[in-house]
């Protein structure tokens, strides 16, 4: 693959638990801290949790307590769980590495998986 690939997106309740996968391109996973981010219509996407390469962790205000972000590198997946879903979480979820230096991600971003939150 040329891009990330997110899945496990889909149609959620509120207060439902939801959990998201990454798959990464070749050479974009293991040496490179890593993060998740989400883009609702009209807004700019935004940080939503960041893992280090050598597993730490943190996460936006907006899902901290209701978030655990992980990475397999055996398995170069990254993964999102997402607890007590709220309508606010509704997003395009995308995954991507960040930069070794500057930390910033890569431009590999994949198309995203959706995340809608209803009641």
């Amino acid at each position: 693959q040329a891009k990330f690939v997110e899945s496990g997106g889909g149609l959620m309740q509120p207060g439902r638990s939801l959990n998201l996968s990454c798959s990464a391109p070749e050479n974009r996973f293991s040496p490179f801290d890593m993060a998740w981010y989400r883009q609702i219509p009209g807004k700019e996407r935004e940080l939503v949790a960041k893992i280090e390469r050598d597993g730490g962790t943190s996460y936006a205000d907006s899902v901290k307590g209701r978030c655990t972000i992980s990475r397999d590198n055996a398995k170069k997946t990254m993964y999102l769980q997402i607890d007590n879903l709220k309508p606010e979480d509704t997003a395009v979820y995308f995954c991507n590495v960040l930069m070794i230096g500057t930390l910033q991600p890569s431009n590999y971003w994949g198309p995203g998986t959706q995340v809608t939150v209803s009641p």
